[in-house]
Formats: C-alpha cells, sequence, structure tokens
C-alpha cells in the first residue's frame, strides 16, 4: 500500500464517456482517498464515509450513532462559531448534508468551485476537532425527537422497524436507529449517564483515520487536488481501530416461516415477502440477485406481474435485493394490491412461489444473463453525468465494500455468468425460509401485539412449507413462462453530427394542430434523445368528473402498453405519460382516500394550490365522483377527451431535425388525418392557460385547518410571500434574498429556537409568479407561533443585510452568479431547463445571461430596498398567505384562532372557493405566440 504517495497506481475503470482523471491515494494516517478532477465542473464536492453506523450503537443509547451525525455539524476548535460551516456552504452556492445507515455515516457536500479549499477545510474539521457543546447536545437531541415524529405516521419507517423487531434480539439489525428524547436523554439520565459523555466517547472509539474513506471532486488537477487534501486531512486522527462487521444471521429458526399480519397508517393492501439470502456484494461479479431481480420484477408477457394483472389482483410488483450487511442480505418481492388480490393472498403467494419454481427448473439462462449484461454495460458506458455531490456519495459508499478498480462501478456490471451462484440463492427462495408480511387496513382491530417504536399493530402466526405447498396446488396456472428476447437492446449507438451549434432551441414547425420546438446535442455527444409532446386537452379539467376520469384513462393507457413497452423501458427507451392541469394524469382511488395520511405540511402545500389555482379540484369532490363513475362514462368520456387537443412539442439530443418532424408528422397523421380522425385543431379560445389568484398588497390572508389525520401530532405553517411576475431584475433579487436568508432562518427557527425537524425557507415560481415560501412543521408549538417567530426573524435579518459589508454582499452575489452560470451536467437538466420555458409560455431561452447581466448592476441598498418594500412586516407591497395546519396537540390553538379577533389587514379564509372567485388573477403568459415564425433548423 502507497502511503500518501501514488507510487503504485491502481487502475480505476471508468466508463467510455467519462472525462474525468481519477487518483486513490492513502495519507500517512491511513485515510484513504479517492482524487476526482474534472476541469470542466463548476461546483467541486467532497463526501467522507465512516464505517459506523447504528448496528454500533450502545444497549440502551439507541439512535447514537445518528445523533452524533447530526452534532457535528455544529462547531469544530478551528471554526467555533455555531453553524458557520453550514453557513459558508449555504451562501456560497453549495448545499451539505449526512445520513446514518446501520453500518455507515456519510457526510457530505458541495460548494462553488473557487470556495472549495476552505470549504473542504471546514468539512475537515468536523474528523479533526469538532466540539460537541452540551448547550447544543440539549438542543440537537430535541432535533433528533423532531425527525422520528415526523416517522412515526411513514409506513415505509413502520414496516422496516417490524421486520427488524421480529428478528432476533440479539443481533444489531433488532435496534431502533433514529433515537428519540427518551432513548438520548431521559433513559440515560434516569441510569446515571452523561448523554455528552457518552457521545464523546462513541467518537472517539469509532471516528478513526485508518477506518474512513474520502471522496474529493476538485477542478484543479489530480497533484493540486492531492497536495490540498493532504495538508487539510492529515490531522484527522488515526487510532488504529479494526473494522469488525456483522457476520451473525438476524433471522433464526424462529423467525423464518412467519406470516405477519400488520395496520398500515395508510389505506391499501401490501405483501412482502422476504428470505435471507447470500449479499450480491460477496459475488458481485455474477450478480445472483440482480439477475433473480430482472425475473422476478418483470412485467411483459407471462410474467408473474403480468398474470396477476391480468386477474386484476395486483397494481404493481417490484423485487430485489435489500442490503442488511456486509455478510447477511435479504431478497424482497414487494407487491401493491388489489381489493381482489387481498382476498386472493393465498393464490398471489403461491403464483409467486410457482414462478420461483419455474425459474428453478429452467436453471440460469445464458441468454438472459448475456441480455441483462449488455443492458448494463450500455446504461454503465453512457451515463449521465450527475451532480457532484451525488456522485461522491454514491462512489464513497462504495469504497468500503469493492476494491479500487470497481470504486466507479460497484455492483452496476454483472459479467461473470455462473450457473451455481445464482442457483444458490434461487435455492434460498423457498417456503422454508420465507418471512411474509401482509400489510392492510383490513387487519385493524384483529391483531394482538404492537411493535414497540412505531407503535404498529401486528400479529404472527407460524407457516408451515406443506401449507404454502397446498396453495400453489390450488392456485391458477396462469401460463408463467420466461420473457422473449428483448428486440429493443440497441446496437448503434453513433453520434449524429450537428452542423448548427444553436445554443437555444428553434421552432422548428408549426400547424393548426401543434409546435415543434428543437434543439440538437451540442454539449453531450450521448447517444440519447427526448421528445415531449404535451396534449392539450380542454375537457380533462371542466369537472371534477373530467379529472377523475381522465386519471383513470391515463392508468389504463399506461397499464396496456406495459406489455409492449416493459422491455424497451429496460433497454434504455424510457416513457412516461403525466398529467398537469390540462393532461393527463394517474390516479388511484385510494391515493385519494390517502390524502388524509400526508405530512401536515404537505396538507398545508396542498390548501396553498387548492386557494391559488385557477382550475383545480379538492380530493373531497373528486373522490366524491368516484363511487357514481362506471365503464361506460369512461367509454362515452375518452373519445370526447381527445376530440379537441393541441400538441406542444420539444425534440432535443442524438436526433436530427428531419427525424424530429418525421416523429410529429407521425402523431398528427394518427390523430387528425383520415376518413374519421380521431381529434380536431382547437379554436383559439379553447387554448388553456395555467393562472394563479392575485392577493391585495398590504393584506395578510390566512386559513387554519385540523390535521385531516387526528393522530397525527404534528402541525405545520406554510407562509407564500407572492412577489412578483416573472422579470430579470426581480427574479435576480428574490434569488438573492434567498440565498442570504434561508440558512439563518434554519438555523434560529430549527437550530436555536427548536420549532421543527422540518424547516426550509425558498424561492417559488408557480405560473410565472415569483414568491417566497417558509415551510415548518413542529410538534411543539402551533402554527400561529411558529408565525410570529418568522415575523420576529425578518425584523432582525434587515439589522443583518444593513450590517453586510460591501465586499461580502459583492461576495454573495458573485456565488449566485457563479450558481446561475453553472454549465448543464446531462441532456435531462438542458431538457427540463428549457421545456420550462416553453410549457410556462415564457420563451425566456437566454434567461440566465439575462439575470446574470441584471446581478452585476445590484447593490447592497438595491436588495435592502426590495426586502423593505416586498418581504419585511408591513412592507407596503408585501402580501402573504398562510396555509395553517394543526395537529392534534394544538388543537385547543385551533379553537382559540377561530374565536379570537382577526387583526387589522389580516383576512381569514373561511371558503376556499368563494375567496378564490372573489380575486383577480394574474395574467397568463401563454398568450398569443402566433407571430413566431417556424426555423430550418438546417440552414439558421
Amino acid at each position: 500500500m502507497a502511503v500518501g504517495t501514488v507510487d503504485e497506481p491502481v487502475e480505476i475503470f471508468k466508463a467510455r464517456s467519462d472525462k474525468r482523471e481519477y487518483r486513490r491515494i492513502v495519507l500517512q494516517n491511513n485515510l484513504e482517498v479517492l482524487l476526482i478532477s474534472d476541469p470542466e465542473t463548476d461546483k467541486c464536492a467532497a463526501s467522507m464515509d465512516v464505517p459506523v453506523g447504528y448496528y454500533s450503537d450502545p444497549k440502551g443509547l439507541e439512535g447514537l450513532a445518528h445523533f452524533l451525525e447530526h452534532m457535528l455539524f455544529y462547531a469544530s476548535e478551528k471554526y467555533p462559531v455555531e453553524n458557520s460551516y453550514s453557513k459558508y456552504i449555504t451562501q456560497h452556492g453549495g448545499s451539505t448534508n449526512a445520513y446514518t445507515s446501520s453500518e455507515h455515516t456519510n457526510f457530505y457536500f458541495d460548494i462553488n468551485a473557487d470556495c472549495f479549499e476552505e470549504a473542504l477545510d471546514r468539512f475537515a474539521q468536523f474528523f479533526v476537532k469538532p466540539l460537541m457543546s452540551p448547550d447544543a447536545t440539549t438542543r440537537e437531541i430535541k432535533a433528533v425527537d423532531s425527525e422520528n415524529q415526523n416517522n412515526l405516521l411513514s409506513d415505509g419507517h413502520r414496516m422496516y422497524q417490524l421486520q427488524k423487531h421480529l428478528s432476533s434480539k440479539d443481533h444489531p439489525y433488532h435496534k431502533f436507529g433514529t433515537g428519540n428524547w427518551d432513548t438520548l436523554e431521559v433513559q440515560p439520565k434516569a441510569r446515571g449517564l452523561d448523554t455528552r459523555e457518552e457521545l464523546l466517547k462513541f467518537y472517539k472509539e469509532n471516528y478513526s483515520a485508518n477506518l474512513m474513506h474520502l471522496v474529493v471532486y476538485a477542478k484543479d488537477c489530480l497533484d493540486k487536488a492531492q497536495t490540498l487534501v493532504q495538508s487539510i486531512f492529515q490531522e484527522v486522527p488515526n487510532t488504529n481501530r479494526s473494522y469488525s462487521p456483522v457476520t451473525d444471521q438476524p433471522c433464526k429458526s424462529e423467525h423464518l416461516q412467519i406470516l405477519v399480519r400488520a395496520v398500515p397508517i395508510k389505506q391499501g393492501h401490501r405483501l412482502r415477502l422476504v428470505w435471507p439470502v447470500i449479499p450480491d456484494v460477496l459475488y458481485y461479479k455474477e450478480g445472483p440477485s440482480i439477475y433473480l431481480s430482472h425475473l422476478i420484477g418483470h412485467e411483459g408477457e407471462g410474467s408473474l406481474f403480468y398474470i396477476l394483472k391480468k386477474l386484476g389482483w395486483a397494481t404493481s410488483l417490484s423485487a430485489g435485493e435489500s442490503s442488511g450487511g456486509h455478510h447477511f442480505s435479504f431478497f424482497e418481492v414487494y407487491i401493491n394490491l388489489t381489493d381482489a388480490g387481498h382476498d386472493h393472498f393465498e393464490d398471489v403467494v403461491a403464483l409467486l412461489f410457482k414462478y420461483i419454481d419455474l425459474l428453478r427448473q429452467a436453471g440460469a439462462c445464458k441468454w438472459i444473463y448475456d441480455e441483462l449484461s449488455a443492458m448494463s454495460e450500455t446504461n454503465f458506458h453512457y451515463q449521465d453525468k450527475i451532480s457532484p455531490i451525488h456522485y461522491v456519495v454514491y462512489v464513497a459508499s462504495n469504497m468500503q465494500f469493492y476494491p479500487p478498480i470497481d470504486w466507479l462501478v460497484g455492483s452496476s456490471l454483472p459479467s461473470r455468468f455462473n450457473p451455481g451462484i445464482i442457483e444458490a440463492v434461487l435455492n434460498e427462495l423457498t417456503p422454508q425460509n420465507v418471512r411474509i408480511f401482509w400489510v392492510s387496513t383490513k387487519f385493524d382491530g384483529n391483531t394482538d401485539s404492537t411493535e414497540p417504536w412505531y407503535g404498529t399493530a401486528y400479529s404472527l402466526e407460524k407457516i408451515t412449507s406443506s401449507a404454502i405447498e397446498q396453495w400453489v396446488e390450488k392456485a391458477p396456472d396462469g401460463n408463467l413462462h420466461l420473457p422473449v428476447p428483448n428486440m429493443f437492446i440497441p446496437t448503434d449507438l453513433s453520434i449524429k453530427t450537428v452542423s448548427n451549434k444553436m445554443n437555444f432551441p428553434v421552432l422548428l414547425r408549426k400547424s393548426p394542430y401543434s409546435r415543434l420546438w428543437y434543439k440538437p446535442d451540442t454539449l453531450f455527444s450521448m447517444p440519447k434523445g427526448h421528445c415531449i409532446i404535451d396534449f392539450t386537452c380542454p375537457q380533462s379539467r371542466s369537472s371534477p368528473e373530467a379529472a377523475v376520469l381522465t386519471s383513470i384513462f391515463v392508468w389504463l393507457l399506461k397499464d396496456y402498453l406495459n406489455e409492449y413497452a416493459y422491455n424497451a423501458e429496460l433497454a434504455g427507451l424510457n416513457y412516461w405519460i403525466s398529467a398537469h392541469c390540462s393532461g393527463f394524469e394517474e390516479l388511484f382511488s385510494k391515493q385519494y382516500q390517502n390524502v388524509k395520511f400526508q405530512q401536515p405540511y404537505e396538507q398545508a402545500l396542498y390548501y396553498c394550490s387548492l386557494i391559488l389555482r385557477e382550475h383545480s379540484w379538492s380530493w373531497e369532490d373528486e373522490l366524491g365522483v368516484l363511487p357514481n363513475l362506471e365503464v361506460d362514462d369512461l367509454v362515452k368520456f375518452y373519445p370526447l377527451l381527445l376530440s379537441r387537443t393541441f400538441l406542444e412539442c420539444y425534440t432535443a439530443g442524438n436526433i436530427d431535425s428531419k427525424e424530429a418532424v418525421s416523429m410529429i408528422q407521425h402523431v398528427e397523421d394518427a390523430f387528425y388525418k383520415g376518413a374519421q380522425p380521431l381529434s380536431r385543431a382547437l379554436y383559439a379560445s379553447e387554448h388553456l392557460s395555467s393562472r394563479i389568484i392575485k392577493l391585495e398588497e398590504s393584506m395578510n390572508y390566512f386559513y387554519a385547518a385540523e390535521c385531516l389525520n387526528t393522530s397525527d401530532e404534528n402541525s405545520a405553517l406554510v407562509h407564500y410571500i407572492p412577489v412578483h411576475r416573472d422579470e430579470y431584475v426581480k427574479n435576480v433579487k428574490l434569488q438573492l434574498f434567498v440565498l442570504i436568508a434561508k440558512q439563518p432562518a434554519f438555523d434560529q427557527l430549527r437550530s436555536v429556537e427548536q420549532l421543527g425537524y422540518i424547516t426550509s425557507l425558498s424561492r417559488t415560481s408557480d405560473a410565472g409568479v415569483r414568491g417566497l415560501q417558509l415551510i415548518v412543521q413542529s410538534s411543539v408549538k402551533d402554527p400561529r407561533y411558529i408565525e410570529l417567530r418568522f415575523q420576529a426573524f425578518l425584523k432582525t435579518l434587515e439589522a443583518q443585510l444593513h450590517d453586510t459589508s460591501d465586499d461580502e454582499f459583492k461576495r454573495k452575489v458573485n456565488a449566485l452568479i457563479d450558481i446561475k452560470l453553472e454549465k448543464f451536467k446531462n441532456l435531462s437538466e438542458e431538457t427540463n431547463f428549457f421545456w420550462w420555458e416553453i410549457s410556462g409560455g415564457t420563451l425566456r431561452f437566454d434567461r440566465i445571461e439575462n439575470e446574470v447581466a441584471g446581478l452585476k448592476q445590484i447593490t447592497k441598498t438595491d436588495l435592502i430596498d426590495f426586502f423593505n418594500e416586498y418581504v419585511n412586516v408591513g412592507a407596503p407591497k408585501r402580501k402573504s398567505l398562510s396555509l395553517q395546519v394543526f395537529g392534534s396537540s394544538h388543537s385547543c390553538q385551533l379553537k382559540a384562532e377561530k374565536v379570537d379577533p382577526v387583526e387589522p389587514n389580516v383576512v381569514q379564509i373561511e371558503d376556499i372557493f368563494c375567496f378564490r372567485r372573489s380575486r383577480p388573477l394574474y395574467p397568463s403568459f401563454k398568450g398569443d405566440i402566433s407571430h413566431l415564425k417556424a426555423h430550418d433548423a438546417e440552414h439558421q
């Protein structure tokens, strides 16, 4: 091993399309590092992976590893000002976060490239000498408790903990990893323990340089990046700790062959079958679980899902490995059941085992493996370049599991066909090893046990393999069979030559039926393309019935296409059909019903949207029409839906202009031509626009409601301040304000005042109207109190803006300029940017250049004037809308809110729709663009 040098270079396998350079080094303190040099990047990033997670929590201190992750963000000996690290990152265009898993804790950040050196030094202090003050300790225990409060009504958290609960009590898999006030404060104190002392001890015992893995993504060359990393991270202490992954199995015989009936929060029926299996990481080149998940999760003709869907028993199915640790893992099959599927539970389980038996009889098929390997190779070598922050996290988490040559690959390239290993894993998927978790609200009131951490009601029974075998004998045959060869696997990955290096989309073609915008790939040289066709259908939102029928039609259309299109999606030909206010959407009846189980802040956002948007129907209205709809209603409706349409189209990427025109012409011919066309062009009066209501200046509106889930103790506030219609100079003033204010708001409201774990201040854009939005979800304070604290924060912020030096203000302006000039990393990012302009009707393709020009002219006085005119409490042009959702712990405050007299300039909204109808609307940007002329892309 080369320590602190690269005398022994290590090969690191990378994608053919990857132009970045890589180097592995080991510092003198035995910290292993991967350096990445990308001269084209605008953001730099780093991730440190520490191989300690909640499996290592001391008994009686559940959540200590997670709590430590929180605490390292506060301060360090070198940078003692609390939260100065997060403030520095945020105000220089970056973001930062961390997560704690079973055996790992990962810390990461990104930032504008010119600020990377100082940011990296601040980040390194997490691992050099952090300060964990007693005051911060108490506050952050409350933050961990608030995080846990948010998770208590999450079915994902509840069912995962139930799986762990029903495992060996002596195994770390059994543990509760999040922690709460009881585990980190009450219980330790009762035993005479000081949580902070335990925290410091835990840190010292587990955070050793020789165990850590660091990834640094730099703009500089590798030599310069190496010098920087060595100077900063060699100070991380090395106590020569050894890493001991968990090797025991969490499930003994008494934990297998079980059937668990559990009660969820949300409506619906779900089935999860789980088997302990050999971890794929031990055989990542062979990829046995990848092979099996490809087949068991297949959706083409003859697949398990295909049969279950034909029988009307399932709406979705997924299969794959759920990693538990280095030396144990699980293979899971997850099925969303219909009501009929719930009633045929035994048949559903039996058909799964029939399909597994089919795979066992067929043996491992080399042609299927070769297809999977070919698709994996194409996906790897032509993968989109992702953001540096996500990339470093991915690679750092790989470094613990794989040799350096495969750090970038991980298990994504199965390439070594080994029938014996595949069949060894397949042979573990038996009735003797299975754990069945059957989740349904129908079990409510019929259970006899409760999981202690989340309070999930469940019952457990042993189920014999002979019982499952009897189910298999009685189950329908279904004509299960292996998939046919995939004809969509690409063979021609050549790049088309583009003679015209256009920077912006052009209107390539227009007709009474459609507009086609076109932008060839001039940046990425990837064999990929995008084609978006936006169907404007006036009938889709004419009534709640129309909205629901449109949703059902689209769901059925996707379901119909799935049999054919699934292989195409596997091969990288992805497609989607979705809806917006004037088109298609997929919804289920139970999804309507489950609105009431959304988190309170999500309910507040729903009310905000319902109040603001001109043509939006409430979920109660849409749910109300469902019971009265018949098949005949859909049969009559969908021809009407498609009878009048207009197509807004965008093609981009490795597609030439003639191909683009040909595609749209083909769609036009199918819809508008022939003896009996499906559709006709829209009249001018039928074109739709999305508009939101206009609030009155100097007025504060609020809507208060009880949380729809009466069991949820959390309350939420969404405070929305609309500022202006899309306009370059005001846009950048708002963006600059948020860049400056969001971290202080988070620090004050979340870290100092501990109002709620979910706290954010951000910009919004709705139908071309730009605004400011605060979101806080809290179990300790009611929404009205939170709003008063936000007002107090704004008042203190005014002084901070005045106290900002000219140099500091200039640095923040430059940070925002760097953010705006950040290049698109892939075709999807570019497409999303230009499609946003097209679909919104703004068509400001040169927005970045104009907003940067506006930023360069802004002074500190301009920003303060903007703040005092539109945002500050009492500002003359300020208008606000507060959505207040009261949880069960604050129901008394809701009653008081309704009784207390309303203050001057404050309007309480009692009836959403009456209020909405009473307000004027902002103009739409989707105006008349008939003056636009189509361009000749070949000769422009």
